[in-house]
């Protein structure tokens, strides 16, 4: 198999299987590519672009509700897109030259694993059982949890899931608004991404993208499927010790000079 389309086959699967889960897809994604040697500029915006197939595999898990004609559910997702909208007009730019690097992905890993055993720890008052219960203005504080997530490794589903079950939903129902929410946000997020940085890339990595695209959307799929379970009847510590784990892993490999920094 042609190493860019091997390289695509394994990136897809470690952005399906992360997207949605607690732990981070986009520092995964960095600390992948850096095992590949697939971490320059094109990588970057390629990492921002197969998350769509993520998104894609939401609407159709949940493509009745997409598609009627749901206002409300429509004005809380775009009441939550905003405030990650904005501020990552303003400063993407700044985060991927700075912070797309192993360290400060896994000290976000390791923070984040520490925030999410505090948050488990606390009893937290769940006035919002589903999404069809929540206001403009619980959308927007969703929204606000989101902009942590532009710190890489932070994880986006980590952030609204956790930032929603702080500001009274249920678990579940956290957990299916960031599903949601993932849709604009990602579709955005890639588009713009993919379009700015276009000169990049050329016919040829068609192929590349379909096939990143593709395992994406699959393993996004199944691991959404599991994860609408698994919140049911669980919490997210596993997660959490999986990071502070992961996280000092790599700062170790980083320090012996095992992995690149």
């Amino acid at each position: 198999m042609d190493g860019n389309l091997l390289h695509a086959l394994i990136l897809g699967l470690v952005e399906g299987i992360t997207e949605f889960l607690p732990i981070s897809s986009t520092g995964h994604l960095i600390l992948a590519g850096q095992l590949l040697g697939f971490n320059d500029e094109r990588a970057g915006v390629f990492f921002v672009a197969i998350q769509t197939g993520a998104m894609l595999a939401v609407v159709w898990e949940y493509r009745a509700r997409f598609f009627k004609v749901d206002v409300m559910l429509w004005r809380n997702l775009a009441v939550a897109f905003i405030p990650a909208a904005v501020l990552g007009l303003l400063f993407g730019s700044m985060i991927k030259q700075v912070l797309f690097k192993p360290v400060p992905v896994a000290l976000a890993f390791i923070v984040g694993g520490v925030i999410i055993l505090l948050v488990e720890r606390k009893s937290l008052s769940l006035r919002i059982q589903t999404t069809q219960a929540m206001s403009w203005l619980d959308a927007l504080k969703v929204g606000i949890a989101q902009c942590f997530a532009l710190i890489p490794g932070t994880s986006r589903s980590g952030a609204t899931i956790i930032g929603g079950m702080l500001f009274g939903l249920s678990r579940p129902a956290a957990t299916e608004f960031s599903f949601f929410l993932a849709v604009p946000t990602l579709c955005a997020a890639g588009a713009y991404d993919l379009w700015k940085n276009r000169a990049l890339f050329s016919a040829d990595d068609l192929g590349m993208f379909a096939v990143g695209l593709a395992v994406s959307f699959a393993s996004a799929f199944v691991v959404i499927r599991w994860l609408i379970r698994y919140v049911a009847t669980h919490n997210f510590r596993p997660f959490a010790w999986y990071r502070i784990a992961f996280g000092l892993v790599v700062l170790g490999a980083v320090q012996l000079s095992l992995y690149p920094a």
